[in-house]
């Protein structure tokens, strides 16, 4: 089993900055991004597969507030969030999974492995 690790959550007032890491015990092809505000569902950031460059947003990087970044040679996953907003409160997620098309699919409940979160608080 692969395990994930999410860190670089924290207390930020708003327009601050976060770098988010997720750092997997072994190599994943696909690795992706998810956030749970409190009370609200589950809802997919983006992901990125191995080997390449940028990530892959469900959405859209919100004008270029959020990048998705990968280091193959670490196992590791970014989430760079810029000009956080409260709205950016929530717990985030990292998963991963080696079957190819997830990267490309907002469906979290299809990712086979999840780290336990790490918490992001965006608040004056």
């Amino acid at each position: 089993q692969v395990r994930l690790v999410e860190s670089g959550g924290g207390a930020v007032q708003p327009g601050g900055s976060l770098r988010l890491s997720c750092v997997a015990s072994g190599y994943t092809y696909c690795m992706a991004w998810f956030r749970e505000p409190a009370g609200k569902e589950r809802e997919g950031i983006g992901a990125q597969y191995a080997g390449t460059v940028g990530g892959v947003f469900y959405g859209d990087s919100e004008n270029g507030r959020l990048t998705i970044s990968r280091d193959d040679a670490k196992y590791t996953l970014y989430l760079q969030i810029d000009n956080l907003k409260p709205e950016d409160s929530a717990m985030y997620y990292c998963a991963a999974d080696n079957q190819f098309g997830h990267c490309g699919e907002d469906r979290w409940f299809d990712y086979k492995y999840w780290g336990q979160g790490t918490q992001v608080t965006v608040s004056s």
